[in-house]
């Protein structure tokens, strides 16, 4: 099977006119292989926000599919760029989790494609416990919620428990009186 994906990846950008150096593949361990493209002018096979690609993507799971009679997750590279894409949004995920745990609301990340979407629910679900992950709106607005699961603590109370925010004694005492109107809006938001 690798041997054919190869052949067929590098046949498909040979027929494009489409220089590259080598093709590589990489299987993980829930089956995916990754064929990783390298490339001496990769921003043309990666093209505007990723669209080509995306394109030599479906042409190789199509063509891939025709010739093979089997479930196949491919996943098309170029340059690694895919690859940095996943940690970027991986990394995100991971940030929103951190300001999640601390504040105890819940957070959102920015509309994404079905792929990042479902990359951050697998990985989510497999590195957290305590978090969940919903899809929210339609379409290309479709974005990632992450709330705490039933139980899971989270908030002010763990925040401010016991911790010097300030980093030392002295910051503190400038958060006075004249700083009535921060506090007055802190005390409100816990009544809501």
């Amino acid at each position: 099977m690798d041997t054919l994906i190869q052949e067929t990846v590098e046949e498909i950008l040979t027929r494009l006119c489409t220089p590259f150096r080598r093709v590589r593949l990489e299987k993980s361990d829930d089956n995916t292989v990754r064929v990783n493209i390298e490339s001496e002018e990769p921003s043309l096979l990666i093209g505007h926000h990723g669209e080509n690609i995306h394109a030599l993507q479906s042409i190789v799971k199509t063509i891939l599919h025709r010739k093979h009679d089997g479930e196949l997750n491919l996943v098309l590279d170029v340059d690694n760029y895919k690859k940095r894409q996943e940690d970027n949004v991986k990394n995100l995920a991971e940030r929103k989790i951190e300001t999640l745990r601390k504040t105890g609301r819940e957070q959102s990340l920015p509309p994404m494609a079905p792929y990042f979407r479902r990359l951050i629910h697998l990985h989510i679900a497999s590195k957290f416990n305590d978090v969940i992950t919903e899809s929210v709106g339609q379409g290309d607005f479709r974005y990632l919620t992450i709330k705490l699961k039933d139980g899971a603590s989270g908030g002010q109370s763990d925040l401010f428990s016991g911790t010097n925010l300030a980093g030392d004694d002295d910051d503190i005492s400038d958060f006075s009186a004249e700083n009535t109107d921060l506090s007055s809006a802190l005390s409100s938001d816990d009544e809501e």
